[in-house]
């Protein structure tokens, strides 16, 4: 029997808890996964780590262990008595009970770097609930929070379609958020098997690695991530028919002359293409409007 299955078992027995279903609550027991997770996070004695939903506390052990400080966020306030109890005698742990979404995290980071100017880097480590994975996600690599890496273990569908190469058909639209401020990269698959209660799907770890420039210079990048959400709305069809029922190209003429300009085929499908096209038929939407 594993470690964490031992410690996990005896916690949920003292404390007389169940997983909590409501906020996606599965606890990871598998020793090699936890230590895979970390070592994927590549943590050094200088890092200051964000925690997000630890649950009971498997893969904060190992944090605390590797890094300067772990800083948990917990919403389930029976975890955060259960962690306090656990770690007592760690002093370079913070818990906040609060919800991720609500957390003003520029201005937590802020303060701890203030505080600490030995804090080398800021990385997300986490067991995400798989059913906010996407808004926790888009919130860190959205907001410029100085933060160098993100390791989360998430639903595997979800996670392919993350770390996704734009043009290739795991893409979506997501696909391009996530590329356009990151590197991503898998780190290993992990059963159902190895949680309690076990989850219906299986599970991915992969490391988001945030860019220090764009991956593409556009002119406004908001408005290109219009232009993709639109473009999946109806992925099915091709882009022109795609956009033009949204209003981005005024008629199929229109986009079938864009196209050409970018050197595209105008049967093209948004999953076919690469960010960099996208960028490019940006900058032509924004100076055909500005005319």
């Amino acid at each position: 029997m594993s470690e964490a299955l031992k410690e996990t078992k005896f916690l949920m027995k003292k404390n007389k808890i169940k997983a909590n279903k409501s906020l996606g609550q599965n606890f990871l027991i598998d020793d090699l996964a936890l230590q895979d997770i970390v070592e994927g996070a590549e943590i050094c004695q200088n890092d200051l780590i964000i925690e997000i939903g630890p649950g009971l506390g498997s893969l904060t052990k190992l944090l605390l262990e590797k890094s300067k400080k772990v800083i948990c966020i917990e919403l389930d306030k029976k975890m955060v008595k259960i962690l306090k109890d656990r770690f007592i005698a760690y002093k370079n742990l913070e818990i906040i009970n609060e919800d991720v979404l609500r957390i003003d995290l520029n201005e937590l980071i802020k303060q701890e770097r203030e505080q600490d100017s030995n804090i080398k880097n800021v990385k997300v480590v986490a067991n995400l609930p798989y059913y906010i994975t996407t808004p926790i996600i888009m919130k860190l690599v959205e907001n410029d929070l100085g933060i160098n890496s993100i390791t989360v273990m998430i639903q595997k569908e979800v996670a392919e379609r993350l770390i996704a190469i734009p043009g290739t058909k795991e893409t979506g639209a997501i696909t391009y958020t996530i590329y356009y401020y990151c590197e991503g990269k898998k780190i290993r698959e992990v059963e159902n098997t190895c949680f309690i209660p076990e989850p219906e799907v299986t599970s991915e770890v992969i490391t988001l690695k945030l860019r220090e420039n764009p991956a593409v210079q556009v002119k406004d990048k908001k408005v290109m991530f219009k232009i993709i959400k639109s473009a999946y709305m109806q992925r099915r069809k091709t882009l022109i028919n795609s956009l033009t029922s949204v209003g981005v190209f005024k008629n199929k003429e229109e986009g079938t002359q864009a196209l050409r300009k970018l050197g595209l085929r105008e049967d093209i499908r948004p999953e076919n293409m690469k960010i960099e096209d996208f960028a490019k038929l940006t900058d032509l939407f924004l100076n055909s409007i500005s005319k």
